[in-house]
């Protein structure tokens, strides 16, 4: 018996007796064997996702004693640890979206792009031709003000239009 301030006493239980009713309700739980690092482990070993393995629930006690590469390798080969084969995901058909005005999709990014490289590749002929000093610094201008404004498809159609600068200017 211990005595409390208040001269109370109070008895001490022994714990091994007295059983709590979250004890006697309490569910019983099957310890899980954590093999997340052995997962992992085969997941590198064998160049897969650590979602594609599977162990074979049967034999997890071999599984978790498994501590090398070759020990993953070898329980592979028993089909102890069985890797999923890869779900092919479908192409998914193209379908017609209503527009709104104003709106245009998926076109401007690829259209940006082409300008993009077709900037490029004409400034820097232009560029080339400046240097060899096959056109005037006055047409190097006024060219690359053409390019600016999307006056040109392609090389060749910038090639036709200085030819024509030079006919001019040949006359």
């Amino acid at each position: 018996m211990i005595s409390n301030s208040r001269g109370k006493e109070k008895t001490r239980r022994n714990k091994e007796s007295s059983i709590s009713w979250y004890q006697i309700t309490k569910p019983q739980r099957r310890k899980k064997v954590k093999l997340e690092n052995k997962k992992n482990l085969a997941a590198r070993v064998l160049n897969v996702g650590k979602s594609r393995i599977v162990f074979n629930t049967s034999s997890l006690a071999q599984i978790k004693e498994a501590i090398t590469k070759q020990d993953i390798k070898d329980l592979v080969q028993d089909k102890l640890i069985i890797i999923k084969p890869i779900k092919g995901t479908l192409k998914k058909k193209k379908r017609k979206t209503r527009r709104r005005q104003g709106s245009i999709r998926k076109k401007p990014s690829t259209r940006k792009q082409d300008y993009v490289i077709l900037t490029r590749k004409l400034r820097a002929h232009l560029l080339v031709l400046k240097s060899r000093s096959k056109i005037s610094p006055e047409n190097f201008n006024l060219l690359r003000k053409e390019i600016r404004a999307k006056s040109f498809r392609s090389l060749s159609h910038m090639k036709e239009r200085i030819s024509a600068i030079n006919s001019e200017v040949n006359k």
